[in-house]
């Protein structure tokens, strides 16, 4: 990426008592360079702004430019956010994998929901997952100098002609040398196989687990983890392909066959190695493992484990801040998708042993997607209206914010939580932690919270 394709860096906010906020940095600002070089990413900005002086050239929110010398601790952070990590522009896929999210949307919404990741950067940075299908010698060289790892990648299949067929790209069927590439250089990645039915199931879902076993070797181990991960399918998905959805007999099957797999690792590695989304469980209708074997949560990020987290986390604070009585009386819906119905039903049977307290589970599925089970990300403002009109809401909605945009009121169809709210005749209230479900539950003003959003 040429100099001339960098933008400046905007300034999204200023951490309070920070050393950006005692110079007076402002949102609206933006760093142009850093003791001369452009920052093209977070990773350059952190990796430049680890020197004890810093020669700064920014732009204020006006377009003037002025020059600041800093002085400071080494690696003392400088207290910025910026609108993006990423200054020069993201790295698009380069493939056309049939079952990608993506190209599963409705035409005619925000233009952001069409950009396909398969940046390097925000896998180091965030956990996002890349084919590693697009990345120039110059991506390689910065990856190994810069020792960014662990990485996270999208496997698949490690079958060559397989991973070409599924991600309909020829480059596809070189994974095996990419990984001998980072093993002979000690960094790491953490996989993912998407499980299509009939297509890289069976005995290849067994060969790729088994190939990338291989790499889990020695003190360093290349690839530390392995989720495998239904394929998730909606209505809007192009006609001409072949894929199935993961049926109950199906989601059975493939625990079956990946915890066979799962022995031969315990006792191999001394660890599971690869693990079951919970969303397998939950389309199986059978019990979530067991905490223990989730181990250290290697792919929370990917929905292994995240259920059974999450519910001993709600059990453990429930027990310390649920009082025996709530004054006034109220009465809340808490939403999230029918896949979680039977998980979360010990936890509204917990709160509603609170006297004055009563939440109904109101567990949907998408219509909008069309899909019969519904994880709870992916529910859309459309399906709150549908279902919800209808019924006693009682006087506030709960809303688990991971329905929303990032750092946004909107659902994944457009609609905004104010929309969505004045449409229901209701407020609802995003949480974003279990800390936040349950201070609804028994804060004695929340009904002014409720004035604040729904006079």
């Amino acid at each position: 990426m040429s100099e001339s394709t960098i933008r400046p860096a905007k300034i999204h906010s200023v951490r309070p008592e920070s050393l950006a906020a005692e110079v007076g940095f402002e949102p609206g600002d933006a760093i142009v360079a850093i003791n001369g070089t452009q920052p093209r990413d977070l990773i350059d900005y952190q990796f430049l702004c680890a020197d004890e002086y810093l020669e700064l050239e920014v732009l204020d929110r006006q377009g003037r430019k002025h020059y600041l010398d800093l002085e400071k601790d080494y690696d003392e952070d400088l207290g910025l956010g910026f609108e993006t990590a990423l200054f020069d522009g993201l790295i698009q896929c380069n493939n056309h994998c049939p079952f990608c999210f993506i190209d599963q949307q409705p035409p005619g919404k925000r233009e952001s929901l069409y950009f396909k990741d398969d940046d390097y950067r925000l896998s180091f940075l965030y956990g996002s997952y890349l084919t590693l299908t697009n990345l120039g010698q110059k991506e390689w060289n910065r990856i190994e100098q810069m020792r960014l790892s662990p990485l996270y990648v999208s496997v698949h299949a490690t079958d060559p002609t397989l991973r070409s067929q599924l991600l309909k790209n020829p480059r596809a069927g070189q994974l095996l040398e990419q990984l001998q590439w980072f093993k002979e250089r000690r960094l790491q990645i953490h996989a993912q196989v998407v499980v299509c039915p009939g297509i890289n199931d069976g005995q290849q879902l067994e060969k790729t687990l088994l190939d990338l076993a291989t790499f889990h070797l020695g003190d360093l181990p290349t690839v530390i983890s392995v989720a495998v991960v239904p394929v998730g399918l909606t209505r809007f998905r192009p006609t001409e392909d072949q894929l199935m959805p993961v049926s109950p007999e199906k989601a059975i099957e493939v625990i079956q066959h990946v915890k066979a797999l799962q022995q031969q690792f315990q006792q191999r590695f001394n660890s599971h190695f690869a693990w079951l989304s919970d969303e397998w469980f939950l389309i199986a209708q059978v019990e979530l493992p067991s905490e223990s074997d989730y181990e250290d949560y290697p792919q929370i990020g990917n929905g292994v484990g995240s259920i059974r987290q999450f519910c001993k986390a709600f059990m453990t604070l429930a027990d310390r801040v649920l009082p025996e009585q709530v004054k006034p009386e109220r009465h809340f819906t808490w939403v999230v998708g029918n896949a979680v119905e039977r998980a979360f039903a010990p936890l509204v049977q917990k709160m509603n042993g609170v006297a004055g307290l009563r939440v109904t589970l109101a567990a949907l599925n998408s219509d909008y997607w069309g899909q019969a089970i519904t994880v709870t990300g992916l529910l859309t403002g459309q399906d709150l209206i549908d279902k919800l009109s209808d019924r006693d809401l009682g006087q506030a909605i709960l809303l688990p914010a991971l329905m929303l945009k990032h750092d946004d009121t909107r659902f994944l169809d457009d609609l905004t939580v104010e929309k969505v709210a004045q449409t229901l005749n209701v407020p609802i209230f995003p949480v974003q932690e279990v800390k936040d479900l349950l201070n609804y539950c028994v804060r004695e003003d929340w009904s002014e919270e409720r004035e604040k959003v729904f006079p």
